[in-house]
């Protein structure tokens, strides 16, 4: 059961895991990174609480704690009860959400595992802005993707803002790192028999009109911005737009993707 303990003193070394984030958020791989995956807010440290990331720790004003009581009570880690002077003391700002979780990463998923039993993959190239990526996972949650492949210059999926824009869709999700030299890393997919399409402004075939629709296709989409590259356009099987009004020329990547994801996976019929 987890054990609720409280915290008067903000220099206190069993919260460091919270201290200063928005200096520490970082990959295991960066310099001062941690490696942690940070949960804030009650809908998000219960999506956290649910997923495969092993928990560390809890820390909160007791009224959030309480409301996550039912959540914890099997758990076996510590929970640290502070007023919101302290809390903000710890993190660096006010968290107006008024709890935290802290858990270690997850075993990577296996990438061609995923795309045998997947019926539909979000595939990112240059995807670098943490609230589209959150965003984006928020919108794969609720749209039935499958899973969600990075490739080359994607931001981490985990970093806090991440996690927080996906309301913690990021924790349930699969998502992993497509390897080796890019787009020919795509291959993995053409070989667990996924198509891939390629969504872009300069597609030469509308979305809706794409016979996508029910097929088992692994969605290419680019940077907001510049898009996809011309390598990964050229090593599409198919390049595909939404169709837009006159004096539009693109749409926001997650929003596109939540249009391009309600077109491929719709059952058809």
């Amino acid at each position: 059961m987890a054990t609720i303990t409280p915290v008067g003193d903000p220099a206190d070394p069993r919260v460091d895991d919270y201290r200063d984030l928005t200096a520490a958020d970082r990959r295991p791989d960066r310099p001062g990174g941690r490696g942690l995956v940070i949960a804030e807010g009650v809908v998000v440290v219960r999506r956290l609480l649910d997923s495969p990331f092993p928990v560390r720790s809890l820390l909160g004003v007791p009224r959030r704690l309480d409301e996550l009581a039912p959540d914890i009570a099997a758990l076996d880690v510590p929970a640290y009860a502070a007023d919101a002077d302290t809390m903000a003391a710890v993190v660096g700002f006010h968290l107006n959400r008024g709890v935290l979780a802290v858990a270690d990463r997850a075993r990577p998923v296996d990438v061609a595992e995923l795309a045998r039993s997947a019926r539909v993959l979000a595939v990112l190239e240059a995807v670098n802005d943490h609230e589209n990526l959150g965003a984006l996972f928020r919108n794969a949650a609720a749209l039935g993707v499958d899973g969600v492949l990075l490739g080359p210059r994607c931001s981490d999926p985990l970093y806090r803002r991440s996690v927080r824009v996906s309301m913690g869709h990021v924790l349930r999700v699969p998502f992993g790192e497509l390897a080796g030299p890019w787009p020919a890393a795509l291959g993995v997919l053409r070989a667990a028999g996924m198509r891939v399409a390629a969504l872009s402004p300069a597609g030469s075939v509308p979305l809706t009109e794409s016979g996508l629709r029910g097929e088992r296709v692994a969605l290419l989409l680019g940077a907001e911005g510049p898009g996809l590259t011309a390598e990964a356009l050229a090593a599409a099987d198919v390049r595909v737009r939404i169709p837009m009004a006159s004096g539009v020329d693109s749409l926001n990547v997650a929003t596109a993707a939540a249009v391009a994801f309600h077109e491929i996976v719709a059952p058809v019929g």
